[in-house]
């Protein structure tokens, strides 16, 4: 079961001992590579969730995935979450710091849904567009074709959605006709 408080505390500390340490980029770019890790490899997940793989076991296995690969505050960090008892909390920490690392570099993050891929030059336009619109200095725009929204898009950004595709509007429409509306207003 996720433990996001326990998760943004972890994720905090790391980023606290990073910019300590001047090392906040390197770290954030080792959190990338062990969250791919995470979501390409099960197996790598449960048997950091696994208690019957002994904290000896675990930090070879972790050891052997990282090594000269991550810098040190990372690799410490790992091993001390083993050592903690932690180590089933990683994929969480790991989210949990790539959010704080966004929040404290000022990054804000916009996710297009569309119904066919964007090209290159509409990715440029929507973020010059959401940056002036907004007045925001970094946006990351990520992307996602989901075929079944037919046409147009959904924005959505922070707490906001805007919702232009062609699915909600056809919805909308079905509602109408299905509350009768219009049908009263003839007779």
């Amino acid at each position: 079961m996720p433990n996001l408080r326990l998760a943004g505390r972890y994720a905090k500390s790391l980023i606290d001992l990073a910019i300590e340490k001047k090392e906040l980029d390197p770290v954030y770019d080792d959190m990338l590579f062990l969250q791919a890790i995470c979501k390409k490899n099960r197996d790598f997940v449960s048997m950091l969730k696994s208690p019957v793989i002994n904290a000896d076991m675990k930090h070879k296995i972790v050891d052997a995935i990282t090594k000269d690969k991550v810098n040190v505050i990372t690799s410490s960090f790992i091993r001390l979450l083993i050592t903690k008892g932690r180590e089933s909390y990683l994929p969480e920490i790991i989210s949990a710091f790539v959010q704080q690392y966004k929040d404290y570099m000022g990054i804000h993050v916009v996710k297009l849904t569309t119904a066919a891929p964007v090209s290159e030059d509409l990715k440029k336009v929507v973020v010059s567009k959401i940056k002036s619109v907004a007045g925001l200095k970094d946006v990351e725009l990520q992307t996602e074709v989901k075929e079944d929204i037919i046409g147009g898009f959904i924005l959505e950004f922070g707490d906001r959605m805007v919702d232009a595709s062609v699915a909600y509007e056809l919805n909308n429409a079905r509602k109408q006709f299905e509350s009768n509306d219009f049908i009263y207003q003839i007779r």
